[in-house]
C-alpha cells in the first residue's frame, strides 16, 4: 500500500509543451544563470573584502546575494539537466530535498527585504539615531532571524509534504519541486496543508509587504521635503526600482501560494513561478547595488587594485 501511495520518482513536465525548443530554453536560462551567479557573487564578495561597504546596510545586501545564489542553485541547474538529458524524472527524496531549500531560500528573502526596508526608512528619516537602531548587534540578529524564520517555515511545509499520498500519480506540471503542483496531484486531505500555505502567506508574504510599502510611504514623503530637485529625482528613481522588485517578488509569491488549490491555474503559475525563481534573482544586483556610488567605488578600487599588481 505505502508503494502505491508514494512514488519513487516525479516527473517534472513544466517544458513539455515547449519541448522543440528545449536546447534555446537552456541557453536563455544558462544566461540567466551565469548572470545572476556573477552579479551576486560580485555583490557578496565585495561586501565581504571592501571596508567601506562594512555597514548593515551592506551585511543585508550580501546576505540577499547568498540568498539569491542559493536559489537560483535550487532549482535551475536541475532545470537545466532536464532541458538538455531528455529526462524529466528527479527522485521523491531529491524532490523533497528542493521543496525545502527552495522554500528556506524564498521565505528567508521575503523578511531580508522587509529588514532592509526598515533599514532605509531609518536611515533617511530617522538618521541620527541610525547607529542605535540599527547597530551591528541588532542588524546580524535580525539577519540570523530572516535564516531562522525561512528554515522553520520550510520545515513545516516540508514535513506535511512528505505525509501526503499520491496514489500512483507522478507528474507534476512545473519546472521544479513547489507546494502548489504537490498538493495538486496529492489523493490525500490537504486541508491541513493549504490552511499552513495561506498562514505563511500571511506572515511572511502579505504582512512584510504591508510593512515595506509603509516604510517607503514615509520615506516618499520624506523625499518631496527636499530642497534639492535633482536629490527628489534620483531618490525617486532610486524607491521606484526599489518597490518594482519587491512587489515582484512578493506579488508572484503571494498569488502562488495563498489562493486556493482549486484555482490554481497550471499555464498562468508556470509563468509566474519563474518570476521570482529566475528574474528577481538576476535583478537584485543591478536594482539594489550596481546602481549603488559606494558599490561602483568600491568595484573600481578593487579592479585598479589588480590591474596595478
Amino acid at each position: 500500500m505505502e508503494n502505491q501511495t508514494t512514488p519513487t520518482e516525479f516527473i517534472l513536465s513544466g517544458f513539455s509543451k515547449l519541448w522543440g525548443l528545449r536546447f534555446l530554453l537552456s541557453g536563455v536560462i544558462s544566461i540567466i544563470y551565469i548572470f545572476t551567479l556573477l552579479g551576486n557573487m560580485l555583490i557578496l564578495l565585495l561586501s565581504l573584502v571592501q571596508p567601506c561597504l562594512r555597514t548593515p546596510m551592506y551585511l543585508f545586501l550580501g546576505n540577499l546575494s547568498l540568498l539569491d545564489i542559493c536559489q537560483t542553485t535550487t532549482t535551475i541547474p536541475q532545470m537545466l539537466q532536464h532541458l538538455l538529458s531528455g529526462s524529466s524524472s528527479i527522485s521523491y527524496a531529491s524532490c523533497m530535498a528542493q521543496l525545502y531549500f527552495f522554500l528556506l531560500f524564498v521565505g528567508a528573502e521575503g523578511i531580508l527585504l522587509a529588514t532592509m526596508a526598515y533599514d532605509r526608512y531609518v536611515a533617511i528619516c530617522n538618521p541620527l539615531h541610525y547607529t542605535v537602531l540599527i547597530s551591528n548587534k541588532i542588524c546580524s540578529t535580525l539577519v540570523a532571524a530572516s535564516w531562522l524564520i525561512g528554515s522553520l517555515n520550510a520545515a513545516v511545509h516540508t514535513v506535511l509534504t512528505i505525509h501526503l499520498s499520491f496514489c500512483g500519480v507522478n507528474r507534476l506540471s512545473y519546472f521544479y519541486c513547489d507546494i502548489p503542483p504537490l498538493l495538486a496531484v496529492s489523493c490525500r486531505d490537504i486541508s491541513l496543508n493549504v490552511t499552513m500555505t495561506v498562514i505563511s502567506s500571511l506572515f511572511l508574504g502579505w504582512g512584510p509587504s504591508l510593512c515595506i510599502i509603509l516604510s517607503y510611504v514615509h520615506i516618499m514623503f520624506r523625499i518631496l521635503k527636499m530642497q534639492s530637485s535633482q536629490g527628489r529625482r534620483k531618490a525617486f528613481s532610486t524607491c521606484a526600482s526599489h518597490l518594482m522588485v519587491v512587489l515582484l517578488y512578493y506579488g508572484s509569491c503571494i498569488f502562488t501560494y495563498i489562493r486556493p488549490i482549486s484555482n490554481y491555474s497550471l499555464d498562468k503559475d508556470r509563468m509566474i513561478s519563474l518570476l521570482y525563481s529566475l528574474i528577481t534573482p538576476m535583478l537584485n544586483p543591478i536594482i539594489y547595488t550596481l546602481r549603488n556610488k559606494d558599490v561602483k567605488g568600491a568595484m573600481k578600487k578593487v579592479f585598479d587594485r589588480k590591474m596595478f599588481f
